[in-house]
């Protein structure tokens, strides 16, 4: 990594972590308008003053889309994962729409007494992953994949795929190439665990494909009674037990069953009164929202939906959503759209437009036989710094009912 000439787009934690590895950067930043150097000697620079001949490497925070002004001027654009490519151990790429973070975590976790150790999009950028651990897993999001042309996985693991990001790739299309790129990559030998719907696409390696958990019992032997997961982190634990059982030949109950699910993701407590709520603002997407719905099919459901829907056909909820016993309460940016959709498709709505709002309905409604949840199949950034600050309040909310 000698000799190189490094320009970094955006100020963030990825990009942050490799001027530190490997001493002062050149940053281009939307947010700067006027060049300055920060505490670790790297150069800020507005976006106006980029030209790539003064570059050998341009390196993308993560967020940047392909249509950002400085993709477009960049001529020795190459991504994290490329970047670290020639120092990469042993790779696990976790991906999908949902998911991703649990069975990563339940990956490590399964893991640890083999040395692995985990980073990508679930928090540690590969800057300050060792190149010493034998494993590296790897949480992978479409926009990593994107700009990948050399850096592949030894084993790759798919989640469910369904609309997301759709206004960063363009377009659904793109959004399935970027989560499949890796497979043109893999070698003979390497294993992909994939949903069925991706049964033709070509690649070298060893495809094992699932539609739902069953696929994934039968194909690796696993008795599902015994383990404690249900709805979709079930999918979540079979898929990292998949991943252990490829690598290891073992499979072991007691220690998945062992792991502790972070917060915001079907997270269950009780009022006062003993009624239900189910905390799952990270279902920041349609098919985490479908998943939490699914769990709770048998009971009729109070649901809060809302925030930044980021551009994606609402339609692929309200389908299926037509199904359950189930009230809406609308949040956030898209609480219009969210109103005009549910008298459309005539599901009974309540436009709240914010959670405390919400909140204070719902308590009027919801019973001991009823369930009431926050899976807002939305982004949170429209009212909140985060989906955990989102979900906190609505705690706070419930607990002062």
């Amino acid at each position: 990594m000698k000799n190189q000439t490094i320009a970094c787009f955006g100020y963030g934690k990825t990009t942050r972590a490799i001027a530190k590895l490997l001493g002062s950067c050149t940053f281009f930043d939307d947010k700067v308008t006027k060049p300055f150097i920060d505490k670790e000697g790297n150069t800020l620079k507005p976006i106006s003053e980029f030209d790539s001949r003064n570059f050998t490497h341009e390196i993308p925070s993560p967020g940047f889309p392909p249509s950002h002004e400085l993709i477009q001027k960049a001529t020795h654009l190459i991504s994290e994962y490329d970047f670290f490519a020639p120092q990469m151990p042993f790779s696990i790429w976790i991906s999908g729409t949902n998911g991703k973070t649990t069975t990563t975590q339940m990956m490590e976790h399964l893991l640890s007494d083999k040395g692995a150790i985990s980073g990508g999009n679930i928090g540690t950028p590969l800057a300050e992953m060792s190149p010493d651990a034998p494993i590296w897993i790897l949480e992978t999001s479409s926009f990593s994949m994107h700009y990948n042309h050399i850096a592949h996985p030894n084993i790759y693991a798919l989640l469910p795929i369904t609309p997301d990001h759709v206004s960063w790739h363009g377009s659904m299309e793109a959004y399935y190439e970027a989560k499949l790129k890796p497979l043109s990559l893999m070698k003979e030998g390497e294993a992909i665990i994939l949903p069925k719907m991706f049964a033709d696409v070509p690649t070298n390696g060893f495809k094992i494909l699932y539609e739902n958990e069953n696929d994934l019992a039968e194909y690796f032997g696993f008795d599902t009674s015994k383990i404690k997961f249900k709805g979709a982190f079930l999918m979540d634990a079979m898929i990292a037990m998949g991943i252990d059982k490829i690598l290891y030949d073992r499979i072991d109950y007691d220690k998945i069953n062992a792991f502790i699910l972070d917060p915001h993701r079907q997270e269950e407590f009780r009022d006062a009164q003993k009624r239900l709520w189910i905390n799952d603002s990270k279902a920041t997407n349609i098919d985490a929202t479908l998943a939490c719905l699914r769990t709770y099919s048998d009971h009729p459901i109070h649901l809060i939906l809302g925030g930044d829907d980021k551009g994606v056909e609402l339609e692929e909820l309200f389908i299926p959503l037509k199904q359950y016993d189930v009230s809406v309460y609308a949040i956030g940016s898209n609480a219009l759209r969210l109103e005009a959709l549910c008298q459309q498709y005539n599901i009974p709505c309540t436009l709240c437009h914010t959670l405390d709002v919400a909140v204070e309905k719902i308590n009027h409604k919801h019973n001991l036989r009823s369930i009431a949840m926050l899976s807002p199949a939305a982004a949170s950034l429209d009212q909140f710094t985060s989906y955990a600050q989102r979900g906190n309040l609505f705690k706070e909310l419930v607990s002062a009912v």
